[in-house]
């Protein structure tokens, strides 16, 4: 992951990853948007909204990528990309029991899938277990 994010032109490839996260995510992208179309000298925004806009900031993008490298550096990229298929059973889950949407059976079908799909590529539980030898006689 280094070594592709480095690729830019111009950047230091001691540099950490999260460092390069952010600054392809702020300063690349989202600054020069929000420059043009939100022109934000021109506002005064008041105490609770600076508030917001750092709760945002911080609990929300900050911690969330921190966590994501996090778990980058320590459990493959292949397992932490297992967790983007669990994004529609917790929209699934969450539907239901904070806006009582109702869980139809094709619902619990596509949880069972995604479910299996899951034990099936962690492996773990599907691994042969030894077959049992038969006991010699005598």
């Amino acid at each position: 992951m280094r070594i592709a994010a480095a690729r830019f032109e111009g950047l230091d490839r001691s540099l950490p990853v999260w460092v390069l996260a952010a600054l392809a995510l702020v300063v690349l992208m989202a600054l020069p948007i929000a420059l043009v179309l939100d022109r934000p000298w021109t506002a005064r925004p008041s105490l609770p909204v600076w508030g917001a806009l750092l709760a945002l900031a911080l609990l929300t993008t900050a911690l969330g990528f921190w966590l994501y490298f996090r778990l980058l550096s320590s459990a493959g990229a292949t397992n932490v990309m297992l967790v983007t298929l669990l994004i529609p059973v917790t929209a699934l889950l969450l539907g239901s029991l904070v806006l009582d949407e109702p869980v139809t059976t094709t619902a619990l079908a596509g949880m069972a899938l995604i479910g299996a799909g899951l034990l099936a590529i962690d492996g773990r539980r599907l691994r042969r277990r030894p077959a049992l030898r038969p006991r010699p006689t005598g």
